[in-house]
């Protein structure tokens, strides 16, 4: 092949990469694969993307770079042939809680445009379609409607309920000609003095004029409903001195009953990003943050001994201030808080004389302070997120709200499944002008949504805020939107894209990274799924370990060929390598019973789970999995052992919670939020590395002791940066980007800490060690050994010691964890609960991490397991599908039991694709 059809990459060095040189074919699918740590994501992001992005960067102005900094070149001798680079990572499309499903696929655009060129406004108080009238029509339904000679005033409404004298109104209004006002429901003369309450509210209209409906009034009536137009803004009321009733009218949108008016409809009257449309209670964002008042006090205790939990560490202000509050009010602050009255109770959180209430006082610090860390204290363990009670949760202010298109206004079309969008929209009947009007914004509304269906997607709502996303939805949806697109010629870059995808799912999923393909695009997924990895043009598989031990293609070519090569990839495509069914399942202790669960699409289910088993549950994408397992049965049992307030889905009981001792969430979550967090420090493996360090001989002569070595304390690290190796430069509109500390060039100490020596490595070099080389580093040092072995067996063999929490992938993140919990002593009563713990796992990689989930179970404990690797379903003792579909076609229980058991349910799709893998799997109990 010719040359210009080739990605040439010669010399590649980043990280572990060991002078790769390879040709990728342009317009192929291409699979990079290999073990986790083998240098996949090395090659296809921190080299190919990377190098796209630096020269994007020096395309631009010199202006513009400026504000950008300089962006390093990868480590890489030449790259050829590069087409323009889009990478599609795992990482949430967006932070921002104004960021839904809707917004980030540019539906919400579409949306907002279609009900502002064809919704039907209706009054705010009484539901009642609004109406728009010009002169003539307004003069036609007088007319029409009053008898001859029905005598009728004329009024333009000037204020309606609100506070003042009006004097100079008044004044100028007689100045004009005008002759009456009509003030809350009682006429007055102009000429007269007219003294009204300053702090009363007052509606005022002004009589422009009144006269009898006939004929030779045809001109006058004209021209004083054209006066009372212009003097009221575009509204009329005609008051029927027959029967005293009143009728509205108005140039403008308006009830016909109410009187009450509509803003002009634009598309930004939709948008609840735009102080137009949004709800002026949440601004917005569909929920407030407020204090919760259950997690603030201990009502068991006395204010001074434990009682105010912010402050029970010990004495502060805070505490003197309610101690002497409650003293003004007659009581005693020494008893428990229980013993008090209930108006001292409220006014402890509340306020009372001389204290304004912990529940300000907790605010005021929150929005005020300059420290993140308090800021996130007080968000974390006392403030709870409530949906807003103005706009139930709809972001959107009540005009908004009343807009209707075929019947639904904007929130509650959003609040559909996607499934249900598509279907809402594809069947609508549309007349001829709607039709002209609409036709375009209701094709790219459906194209876009059979997007999001095409990639297993169509369980989610638009109204799903876009952090709440998974990182393979997340991925899934800019996949969408890039299709959606239709951009030619491009280079993309996926990371595992079949994240949280079921098998069924799958097969979806990989159409759609044909057609990335055949609109003329080169498409690179990093991808450990069998389906895709078959489906694929082209492979490179890397290895053949992990860090050190990888960074080498051990094979390029087509399927056919990676089937017979020698490598571990090939060797478990072929059958040659595989994960061993075991030969017979647990019995149970007993069952963790979750009844009538009703949580998102749960149809009031009754679940039980048994103890001292290894549990999957699973099911198709949006099936009800995280719904029962993370946002039910987790916070009950936390509730329930811990007494926490963790919010919890709605169940009416839970059973067998007395078998239960201790239950720990292994989530993708990070392990920190900042560059401080990295895998040593979670582990406590750096306690044990600082002390070594603080024993050397040169520590012993210059006094250093342990915490000289900590980046978190003042003394040994660099304060340039403190002790973070990077600094963070705020972009304001931008998220915030981390650059290396040039004072000490990413090595987090100063020069004399560096200094001090262990083994011939100062204690930056040891943070720069992956945990497999600091395995043999630190033999025979139980305390530093024993935390890194355990992250060796979890897979995580690769990974710096030093790492920030930050770079690492949430199923990196989660390993890390579950490393932790695996060293701590067991009670045999304990619920372990993983997400995905397979996320970014190589075949060889989850045969291990079976064998450590195994040993946790063979221990008495009980895990459960939200996954759809069919690896580790078919290793579970006990097995629960949800489905039969996504969204509100699943949220039953399809199937339980064994994994033998479940391929007898033929309406179960985990029974279908388990049936297939029990079948056809070699089994090699030697592997």
């Amino acid at each position: 092949m010719k040359l210009e059809r080739f990605i040439k990459i010669k010399g590649a060095k980043v990280h572990n990469l060991k002078d790769v040189s390879v040709d990728i074919p342009r317009n192929t699918l291409t699979i990079f694969t290999g073990p986790s740590g083998s240098g996949k994501s090395s090659l296809a992001f921190d080299t190919i993307h990377a190098e796209g992005q630096r020269r994007y960067l020096e395309s631009l102005s010199s202006y513009a770079r400026q504000f950008l900094g300089e962006f390093k070149h990868p480590d890489v001798e030449e790259i050829d042939g590069l087409s323009p680079v889009i990478a599609i990572d795992q990482r949430s499309v967006s932070h921002n809680p104004r960021s839904t499903v809707g917004t980030v696929t540019e539906i919400n655009d579409y949306l907002r445009l279609l009900y502002a060129r064809l919704g039907i406004p209706h009054c705010v108080k009484c539901g009642r379609p609004l109406e728009r009238q010009s002169v003539d029509e307004i003069i036609d339904r007088i007319e029409q409607k009053y008898p001859v000679e029905t005598r009728i005033a004329i009024l333009a409404p000037l204020t309606t309920e609100k506070k003042g004298e009006y004097k100079s109104l008044f004044d100028y209004l007689k100045r004009r000609g005008f002759v009456r006002v009509n003030i809350d429901g009682k006429d007055h003369s102009l000429e007269d003095e007219i003294k009204i309450e300053k702090q009363v509210r007052h509606t005022i209209k002004l009589t422009v004029d009144r006269l009898k409906v006939k004929d030779e009034n045809h001109q006058r009536l004209v021209e004083s409903i054209e006066i009372a137009l212009k003097e009221a803004d575009g509204k009329v009321e005609i008051f029927n001195y027959e029967d005293n009733s009143i009728e509205y009218f108005s140039e403008k949108l308006s009830c016909p009953v109410c009187g009450i008016s509509f803003p002009e409809i634009s598309p930004k009257l939709f948008s609840f990003n735009s102080p137009y449309g949004a709800c002026p209670s949440c601004y917005g964002i569909g929920y407030t943050n407020e204090i919760e008042e259950t997690l603030v006090i201990d009502d068991s205790k006395p204010v001074g001994s434990g009682g105010i939990i912010p402050y029970r560490s010990g004495k502060s202000f805070i505490v003197d201030m309610i101690e002497k509050m409650i003293r003004r009010m007659g009581e005693d602050p020494a008893l428990p808080i229980e013993k008090l009255s209930k108006k001292v109770r409220h006014a402890i959180l509340k306020g009372g004389p001389g204290f304004k209430g912990l529940v300000d006082h907790l605010m005021d610090r929150y929005g005020h302070s300059e420290s993140e860390d308090v800021r996130e204290w007080i968000e974390k363990n006392f403030i709870v997120q409530k949906v807003c009670t103005a706009c139930n949760g709809k972001r959107l202010k009540p005009e908004a709200l009343a807009v209707t298109f075929k019947g639904k206004n904007i929130a509650e079309v959003t609040d559909l499944t996607i499934k249900e969008s598509y279907k809402f929209f594809d069947e609508i009947q549309l007349s001829a002008k709607e039709e002209s009007i609409a036709k375009e914004i209701l094709t790219e509304i459906k194209r876009r949504l059979k997007f999001l269906i095409d990639v297993g997607l169509d369980y989610l709502t638009l109204s799903r805020t876009a952090f709440t996303l998974s990182g393979g939805e997340s991925q899934r949806i800019k996949l969408a939107t890039q299709l959606g697109s239709k951009l030619v010629g491009v280079l993309y870059i996926l990371d595992e894209p079949t994240i949280g995808l079921h098998q069924r799912d799958t097969d979806r999923l990989v159409k759609m990274l044909e057609d990335l393909r055949d609109l003329g695009n080169t498409v690179i997924v990093v991808e450990h799924d069998e389906q895709v990895i078959r489906a694929a043009d082209y492979i490179l598989d890397m290895g053949p370990g992990a860090g050190e031990k990888g960074g080498q293609i051990l094979y390029a070519g087509d399927v056919k060929g990676l089937i017979v090569a020698d490598t571990l990839t090939g060797k478990y495509m072929s059958g040659r390598m595989s994960i061993k069914v075991p030969d017979k399942r647990r019995k149970d202790n007993g069952f963790l019973k979750l009844k009538g669960v009703k949580h998102n699409n749960l149809k009031s289910i009754d679940v039980s789970f048994p103890l001292g088993t290894l549990t999957c549950v699973t099911g198709v994408s949006g099936s009800g999995k995280s719904s029962l397992v993370m946002e039910t049965l987790y916070p009950a049992l936390m509730n329930r052992i811990y007494r926490t307030h963790i919010p919890v889905g709605e169940f009416e009981s839970i059973e067998g919670i007395d078998l239960v001792d201790k239950v720990i969430l292994v989530d993708q979550s990070p392990i920190g939020r900042t560059p401080r967090s990295n895998p040593a420090t979670y582990t406590k493996a750096f306690d044990g590395i600082r002390e070594l360090f603080a024993l050397t001989e040169e520590a012993r002569i210059r006094g250093y002791t342990s915490s000289r070595f900590s980046f978190n304390m003042k003394g040994g690290r660099c304060e340039a940066c403190a002790g973070q190796g990077v600094v963070r430069v705020e972009m304001n509109f931008m998220p915030d980007v981390y650059v290396e500390c040039d004072v000490c060039n990413g090595k987090r100490y100063n020069r004399e800490t560096l200094e001090v020596k262990y083994k011939d490595k100062d204690i930056s070099e040891i943070l720069e060690m992956s945990v497999d080389e600091s395995i043999n580093f630190f033999e025979g040092v139980p305390k530093v050994f024993n935390p890194l072995k355990a992250l060796q067996d979890v897979g995580l063999g690769y990974i710096k010691l030093g790492q920030q929490a930050t770079t690492l992938s949430g199923g990196e993140a989660q390993r890390v964890k579950l490393s932790s919990e695996l060293r701590k002593i067991s009670t045999g009563r304990t619920v372990y609960i993983l997400d995905e713990p397979t996320t970014g796992l190589h075949f060889h990689d989850v045969k291990k991490l079976i064998d450590v989930i195994q040993k946790l179970v063979d221990k008495g404990n009980t895990v459960i397991v939200v996954e759809h690797n069919l690896d580790v379903i078919k290793n579970a003792d006990y097995i629960i599908d949800l489905g039969p579909e996504g969204g509100e076609n699943g949220g039953e229980i399809v199937s339980e039991g064994t994994p033998e058991e479940i391929t007898e349910f033929t309406n179960s799709y985990t029974g279908l694709y388990l049936k297939e893998i029990l079948k056809t799997r070699v089994e090699n109990a030697g592997c």
